[in-house]
C-alpha cells in the first residue's frame, strides 16, 4: 500500500478543522490517496455536530474512520503499525481557553500526553511529514503586533496556550533528535459553517435565537483575527507538501526539519463590528426576524481570565513560503455560516 498510495492519518477528523481537511483531500478523487480519520469523539459538544461531519466523510472510498483517543498508546500504535501512514496531521486536542481553567486535566491528557504518544508513533514509523495544530494563543501577552513567528512566546495566558507551546517544544526535540519533519500551525480565530458550538459566532446565534443577552468582552474593545475554514484547510493543504528539510548552520551543525507558520488573515476586526455583520447575515438568512431587537440582547461586559485584547497574524512567512494569504471577508465567511445554521437547525 505505501508504495503506491499516499496514506494521510488525521486525527480529532471529526471535529471542525480536521473534517474540513478531510473532505478537501477526498475531493480531489485522487486514486492514490487513503485517509484514516481518528477521533475520541467526546462530549465537549454536542456530538451529534461530530457524527454530522462523519456522516459526509463516510460517502467517500478512500476514507476509513477508527475511534480511537490519541492519549491511549495502546490504541494509537496499533495504527500506525497497520497502515503505516505517509503524511500525520495532528488535530485531535482538547480545545477552549476558558474550559482549561477549570478543566485542566483533560488538557494534559489529550495535548501533551496525546502529542508526545503521537510522536513516538511517528519516530517508530518513519513518516514523511507530521503536521500539527498549534495556536495564536501561545503568543499571550506578547504587546508587539502582528504576532509574529519570531516573537516570544513563554508567556502563556491559559493552560491551553501552554498546552499548545509544549507541543512545538516537544516538536522541536523530536525533530533535533530523530530527524522528524514537524511543521507547526498556528491558527487565528477559525470560524465558517459547522464550526465549534463553544466559539463566540456559534454561541451568539443560539442565544440571540432564544432571545438571550450576548456578552461583549472587554467592553468590545476586543480585536480577533477571524480566518475562515476554507482559508484554514488552505493553508494546512499547502503546508503538507512543504515538507521542511535538515540544513547546516553557520556553524557547520545540522538545524532540525522544523517549521512553524502563522495561518490568520492578516488584518483584526473589531468584535462590535463582527456582531454587527453576524446580526445582518442572521437576519439576510432568515435565522432572526427582519424586526429582531438587537441592542437590547446585547451586554458590554469586562475581560475574562485567559483573553487577550488584540490578536492577529504576520502572515509574510507563508505568503513567501507558500504563496498564499487568506482572504475571505468576514461578511462573506459568517453569510456561509448563516446560511448553513437554517438549514442545519431550522428545516
Amino acid at each position: 500500500m505505501r508504495d503506491k498510495t499516499k496514506v494521510y492519518l488525521i486525527t480529532g477528523v471529526a471535529g471542525f478543522i480536521g473534517a474540513n481537511l478531510a473532505k478537501r483531500i477526498l475531493e480531489t478523487k485522487s486514486d492514490n490517496i487513503q485517509i484514516i480519520g481518528i477521533d475520541n469523539l467526546n462530549d465537549y459538544y454536542d456530538v451529534k455536530l461530530k457524527e454530522y461531519r462523519l456522516f459526509e466523510l463516510k460517502t467517500f472510498d478512500k476514507f476509513e474512520f477508527i475511534k480511537c483517543d490519541i492519549s491511549e498508546k495502546d490504541e494509537i500504535e496499533p495504527i500506525f503499525e497497520k497502515y503505516k501512514p505517509n503524511i500525520v496531521v495532528n488535530l485531535a486536542a482538547q480545545a477552549g481557553v476558558r474550559y482549561s481553567i477549570t478543566n485542566p486535566d483533560a488538557y494534559i491528557k489529550s495535548n501533551i500526553v496525546g502529542f508526545y504518544n503521537i510522536l513516538e508513533c511517528c519516530r517508530k514509523n518513519e513518516i514523511e511529514h507530521l503536521v500539527y495544530a498549534s495556536s495564536s494563543s501561545v503568543y499571550g501577552l506578547n504587546k508587539k503586533i502582528p504576532y509574529s513567528t519570531e516573537d516570544r512566546t513563554d508567556m502563556p495566558v491559559s493552560l491551553y496556550a501552554a498546552t499548545k507551546k509544549s507541543n512545538e517544544l516537544l516538536a522541536y526535540s523530536y525533530s533535533k533528535l530523530y530527524n522528524i519533519r514537524t511543521t507547526g500551525l498556528r491558527f487565528f480565530t477559525v470560524y465558517g459553517p459547522a464550526g465549534r458550538p463553544d466559539m463566540a459566532y456559534f454561541k451568539f446565534t443560539n442565544k440571540l435565537l432564544n432571545g438571550e443577552k450576548i456578552q461583549i468582552y472587554n467592553y468590545g474593545k476586543c480585536e480577533r483575527d477571524f480566518t475562515y475554514i476554507d482559508d484554514i484547510v488552505e493553508g494546512i493543504v499547502r503546508t503538507i507538501h512543504k515538507i521542511p528539510i535538515e540544513k547546516k548552520g553557520e556553524d557547520g551543525l545540522p538545524i532540525p526539519p522544523y517549521k512553524v507558520y502563522n495561518i490568520g488573515k492578516g488584518k483584526p476586526d473589531n468584535l462590535l463590528d463582527f456582531v454587527n455583520i453576524l446580526q445582518e447575515e442572521l437576519i439576510n438568512a432568515e435565522v432572526l426576524p427582519k424586526d429582531y431587537n438587537f441592542e437590547i440582547h446585547k451586554e458590554l461586559v469586562a475581560m475574562q481570565p485567559g483573553d487577550v485584547p488584540i490578536t492577529y497574524a504576520d502572515t509574510k512567512q507563508m505568503e513567501e513560503e507558500m504563496n498564499f494569504k487568506p482572504s475571505t471577508s468576514l461578511r462573506e465567511g459568517l453569510r456561509k455560516f448563516a446560511e448553513w445554521y437554517k438549514k442545519y437547525y431550522m428545516q
